[in-house]
């Protein structure tokens, strides 16, 4: 398999991760959630986190699922999409460690960002 294929398919793996989480299961209870939220909305409350935070965060990682699944077939900024979700992925495991939740609740934010940040790496002109 070729790095080019290898980069594709995790940037498809990781859009349809994105968008499968906030527009498909966000009203859906996970042994995921933060705390003891049922809902996506109720996770970013148990966090105490401002009510525009989530969405700020779910327009920001919808746009990048967007991108990243486009970037599949169509030249699209896909490394500025990972980075994006990098960052909100480092946002996740913080908030996770703050609400002192067990470490299988940090498994969904801890591998996204490892995709991501391959991505990130692997889309570097030196890797083309």
């Amino acid at each position: 398999m070729s790095m080019n294929t290898f980069v594709r398919i995790l940037e498809f793996i990781v859009a349809i991760g994105l968008l499968n989480v906030w527009l498909v299961r966000a009203r859906s209870a996970t042994s995921y959630r933060g705390g003891k939220a049922q809902t996506l909305r109720q996770e970013f409350d148990a966090y105490g986190l401002p009510a525009i935070a989530f969405y700020v965060v779910g327009t920001l990682k919808v746009l990048a699922g967007v991108i990243l699944l486009a970037a599949v077939w169509l030249p699209m900024p896909a490394r500025l999409a990972a980075t994006v979700v990098a960052g909100l992925m480092i946002g996740a495991l913080l908030m996770h460690a703050r609400a002192k939740d067990p470490a299988r609740k940090f498994v969904p934010a801890a591998v996204m960002l490892a995709m991501c940040l391959g991505i990130v790496v692997l889309t570097q002109p030196a890797f083309n």
